[in-house]
């Protein structure tokens, strides 16, 4: 991966932190590829920029009005030239987050117009207990990076 990918890829996670915080869904939707699949950590599952957009500001003008995402990007993987892999802590709150709770994936790609998209990305809400007692029954589950 050259540099100005990377900068590129970082730029479209940051910006959809930035439209996130703004409560702006055809922003946020903007973001990610006509045929995306977004799966949330609640397990809902949208498809299309465009529908996610939409949902997103109908959630922006309710449940998630006023909040800010806080997005930590950890690692960002490219395979060839057009596609990456992100993984992302995060969180979506009012006010400061005690922790950043949620993990993403996200998959992103050079989109047709040459532009970082995002073509899927699926949210998933870190269990710390849940992982603590895995790794004191059974080492082995245990990743590396730990």
């Amino acid at each position: 991966m050259n540099m100005t990918d990377a900068t590129a890829i970082r730029a479209l996670i940051e910006l959809s932190q930035e439209v996130w915080n703004r409560g702006d869904g055809a922003a946020y939707g903007a973001c990610f590829t006509a045929d995306a699949t977004d799966v949330t950590y609640v397990g809902t599952v949208y498809h299309g920029g465009e529908e996610i957009g939409r949902a997103h500001q109908a959630l922006f003008d309710s449940f998630l009005k006023g909040t800010r995402l806080i997005v930590d990007i950890l690692e960002i993987r490219c395979y060839g030239n057009d596609t990456a892999v992100v993984v992302t802590r995060g969180e979506a709150s009012k006010g400061e987050p005690k922790k950043l709770g949620k993990l993403a994936t996200y998959t992103v790609i050079r989109d047709v117009d040459g532009q970082w998209r995002i073509a899927a990305v699926q949210k998933t809400q870190h269990k710390p207990l849940m992982e603590a007692v895995s790794f004191k029954f059974q080492p082995a589950t245990r990743p590396a990076a730990y």
